[in-house]
């Protein structure tokens, strides 16, 4: 299930490819492009609208490029996608209806509002200063049964 749009992905990991090398100082949309692997002309347009957004500082000409505006633990995620998502405006029911709020709520409203809130929440609460210096979660290998618990699901009931 996407959250976010392929717009907002795409800011998302080039800001913080930003915060990576910001000791490098501007990187140039090309080099940014290439490492990300996203249409230059795409990343370009996405990367003016940050600059617009006060997140993002662009330098022209030679050793130009972006970089970060603010230090990294002052960006919140938020303010990287609102420019792209505008999410209460945009709120939508789950099961389609073309009036859904507190007044004449589906069946879904309680429960998927609470989602949206909570993800609204993580991205206002989450800098980017966070998301640059964390590790990869590295899915866990299931781990084989212990002999007894074999014993114990093989035994009749």
């Amino acid at each position: 299930m996407a959250v976010l749009s392929q717009t907002s992905e795409y800011a998302l990991q080039a800001v913080t490819a930003l915060a990576k090398r910001a000791a490098e100082g501007p990187t140039e949309v090309g080099v940014l492009a290439a490492t990300l692997r996203v249409p230059k002309n795409y990343l370009s347009k996405i990367l003016s609208q940050l600059s617009r957004a006060g997140v993002l500082t662009s330098i022209r000409g030679r050793n130009g490029g972006f970089s970060l505006a603010r230090p990294a633990g002052d960006i919140t995620l938020y303010q990287v996608v609102e420019p792209f998502e505008r999410f209460e405006a945009t709120r939508r029911c789950l099961l389609g209806q073309a009036s859904c709020s507190e007044r004449s709520a589906c069946t879904a409203h309680a429960t998927w509002s609470a989602i949206g809130d909570s993800i609204i929440r993580f991205l206002r609460r989450t800098t980017l200063a966070e998301l640059a210096t964390r590790q990869p979660s590295r899915p866990q290998k299931a781990r084989r049964p212990t002999r007894s618990a074999r014993r114990l699901a093989d035994s009749p009931p």
